[in-house]
């Protein structure tokens, strides 16, 4: 286990002790190995995770908990500045596992892709081309309104007593709770809605100011 292209290898197809071995390997050579090769396997890791881990049988249970919690670990080196959302529907599936360190991996990727999208949000001076805050907005609307359609579907009679997103049961409906807390933290929801209606006005925009010109 010298490299973290192995040790993914051996958390695949290894047996259960090696595979959590490798899996707890990843976070020690993360920071010893160097090189620019390094950087490139990491990325065709991530870049394909979700991929490997629907070819994981379900019976394996463990292997798919050693395979995401190693992902987690290197997710944030990932290299899909121009779509970080790429992983969203496979990180949503995690969510609602009833194995809670996947869940709690899953959590943990998020909010590495919550910090970068609401920079603009959080701190103007450091504003970005508008064209990017633009598309920042409408993956952070796109987040909040698929979390709230899981939890919708999650909600059971017996969350009502609880007060606080921490005293909830551990479940699948607490880490997506988990999620929006951080989503709300980082974001005032006020000016996402205004910043997403601002842009679907000027695209009802363009699109009749090109329908005047073609007549």
């Amino acid at each position: 286990m010298n490299s973290i292209k192995e040790c993914f290898d051996i958390i695949l197809r290894g047996n259960k002790n090696n595979s959590r071995l490798a899996a707890r390997k990843i976070r020690e050579l993360i920071y010893e190995s160097n090189g620019k090769d390094r950087f490139k396997d990491i990325g065709k890791i991530i870049e394909t995770a979700d991929q490997e881990y629907i070819k994981i049988p379900e019976n394996e249970e463990w292997r798919q908990e050693n395979f995401v919690i190693a992902t987690s670990v290197i997710y944030f080196l990932h290299n899909k500045k121009e779509k970080p959302d790429f992983l969203f529907p496979w990180f949503f599936d995690l969510l609602q596992h009833s194995n809670g360190n996947i869940r709690y991996a899953a959590v943990r990727m998020i909010e590495t892709e919550v910090g970068p999208l609401t920079v603009h949000i959080r701190c103007p001076e450091y504003s970005k081309e508008k064209s990017k805050e633009e598309r920042d907005n409408l993956i952070l609307y796109s987040l909040f309104m698929s979390l709230e359609r899981i939890l919708d579907y999650l909600w059971k009679p017996k969350y009502k007593r609880y007060k606080y997103v921490d005293s909830l049961p551990t479940s699948p409906y607490k880490s997506v709770q988990m999620v929006l807390a951080k989503l709300k933290y980082s974001c005032n929801f006020k000016y996402l809605e205004k910043a997403i209606n601002d842009i679907v006005t000027r695209k009802k925009w363009e699109l009749e100011l090109e329908t005047i010109l073609k007549k």
